[in-house]
């Protein structure tokens, strides 16, 4: 796999590059990813060695199945690999997706975590956990819903609500409990803010260290990193919090995913799916749950020790796709409530 610095460079020089090198050669499989490099290089090259397939892989962050769409039939990309429901949706929406056709694919991954037409796949999940102070918080067992109770007035911290996590949240809560309640649900949220929403997850642990909140939503993932990184100061915030796995009133802990899309113009479409069945495979899967904290999507591959020691995850069984197809009320609700203002 190229390095994340000759990603981005092959990312700058667009998709004319690509195309004048075709990636129609047998063996090859070409590779879109707005995840950084280093979670699967180590997946990619046990790929190639297993299958003698050649993956080349572009990172960036922002604009992939834009670029995509884009690039019309002679894109040179075969898959697509992506964070978020919503970035799946995306992919949709701009009708980049072909339809993942695998027995392989659809064995491992649970229903629910796959588009209903077979056209994007979850490879890992995250929880949408809720960081509170070792310190300043004694509740061990929360729910989203929580959030909003007085009780914790002046005392909760979280990112932007228009950001993609927390509208995937947001829009669970609309399957479940509906608009009217999920609106009042942001109302109350917004008036138990310690400050306004501002940074990413990992800005809550460190505010809560620093004591400015309480509690607030992060996703379970941050906290490994945090943990096991190299950052100092970032070591300090995640001693300072303990990880949370909140749940629906009546349910279950909300999960979003990183997946993949098999794209509609593939070049290498055979390729790509075998490289997404080789990355819903238990050594691939145990890559995710090693290397990046992530709960693994295939029954059977343990979870990372750190991140069991959360407790055990029953992610909430709705179908992401349903979740997706709330994500726009949802958005237009955090506006109407002034929830970043």
């Amino acid at each position: 796999m190229r390095t994340y610095r000759e990603g981005l460079r092959l990312a700058s020089l667009g998709a004319a590059l690509l195309v004048g090198t075709s990636g129609v050669l047998a063996g090859e499989v070409n590779v879109y990813t707005n995840r950084e490099p280093g979670l699967y290089s180590a997946t990619l090259d046990e790929f190639t060695k297993a299958t003698g397939i050649k993956v080349n892989a572009i990172f960036s962050e922002q604009g992939l199945a834009e670029r995509i769409a884009a690039e019309g039939e002679k894109s040179p990309a075969d898959v697509l690999i992506t964070v978020d429901i919503g970035r799946l949706q995306q992919a949709l929406d701009l009708g980049v997706a072909a339809p993942i056709r695998s027995e392989v694919v659809a064995s491992a991954v649970p229903a629910n975590l796959r588009d209903p037409e077979g056209r994007w796949t979850a490879l890992s999940m995250r929880a949408r956990t809720i960081y509170v102070s070792k310190e300043r918080v004694q509740d061990t067992a929360l729910t989203y819903e929580s959030l909003a109770d007085p009780k914790w007035k002046g005392k909760v911290c979280t990112r932007s609500f228009q950001h993609p996590y927390n509208v995937a949240l947001t829009a669970a809560m609309i399957v479940k409990k509906g608009e009217e309640k999920t609106k009042a649900w942001l109302e109350g949220v917004k008036a138990n803010l310690a400050k306004k929403p501002s940074g990413g997850d990992r800005d809550v642990a460190k505010d809560i260290a620093a004591g400015v909140c309480d509690l607030g939503l992060g996703n379970s993932y941050y906290v490994g990193l945090m943990a096991n990184g190299k950052n100092e100061e970032q070591k300090k915030w995640a001693a300072a919090i303990r990880p949370v796995l909140p749940t629906f009133e009546g349910g279950a802990t909300h999960v979003n995913v990183s997946g993949a899309v098999v794209t509609k113009h593939a070049p290498n479409r055979d390729n790509a799916i075998k490289l997404i069945e080789y990355m819903t495979s238990p050594d691939a899967q145990q890559v995710f749950a090693d290397v990046n904290y992530e709960y693994p999507i295939r029954a059977g591959v343990p979870v990372n020790a750190f991140v069991a020691s959360f407790g055990a995850l029953k992610p909430d069984p709705m179908s992401l796709a349903d979740v997706a197809k709330a994500r726009k009320r949802a958005s237009e609700l955090v506006d109407e409530v002034g929830f970043d203002r």
